[in-house]
């Protein structure tokens, strides 16, 4: 039996069907913008796995009127930290797969990016004594909008 979609949702994901029943999924990630056009709004580098967390971050930031770019990994985060000089800030979680974790990526921000705000979020781990670079902010999932906005908009204010 060929491969064949069996479902496409969100405009980024498809689940394909494959032999022996397995279903098999690619996601797209793309930049989502507010709801309309707004000029000089900060920029989120989300940096989230869970893509139903993501999806709900993304539904808070853009009732906030954030643009909003994603990554799902440090890896990829990286990559766009590099190409894009519009993100003012980012937000990561702290568990994630690839080689380094949420901590760890944040204090790499810090040092290569020191103008970008930082924001980590975690509901499992919670930040050791020098887990948190100086001026990074950390909150615990879950987190109620109002709380996330306020902690985005305390992280990007100047030093």
């Amino acid at each position: 039996m060929a491969a064949q979609p069996i479902l496409q949702c969100l405009g980024g994901a498809a689940y394909r069907l494959g032999p022996g029943g397995t279903v098999s999924a690619k996601v797209r990630f793309r930049t989502m913008k507010p709801p309309r056009r707004i000029l000089n709004q900060p920029v989120v580098l989300l940096v989230e796995d869970d893509f139903l967390v993501r999806q709900t971050l993304v539904d808070m930031l853009r009732e906030a009127q954030f643009w909003i770019v994603e990554a799902q990994d440090a890896d990829e985060a990286f990559d766009l930290l590099r190409s894009r000089s519009d993100i003012n800030i980012v937000l990561t979680d702290v568990n994630m797969p690839g080689s380094i974790d949420g901590f760890e990526f944040a204090r790499l921000v810090r040092q290569g990016w020191p103008e970008v705000g930082v924001l980590v979020i975690s509901g499992q781990a919670y930040p050791g004594h020098g887990n948190l670079a100086p001026n990074t902010i950390f909150l615990r999932k879950p987190v109620r909008s109002v709380a996330l906005i306020k902690a985005l908009r305390k992280a990007m204010a100047p030093d």
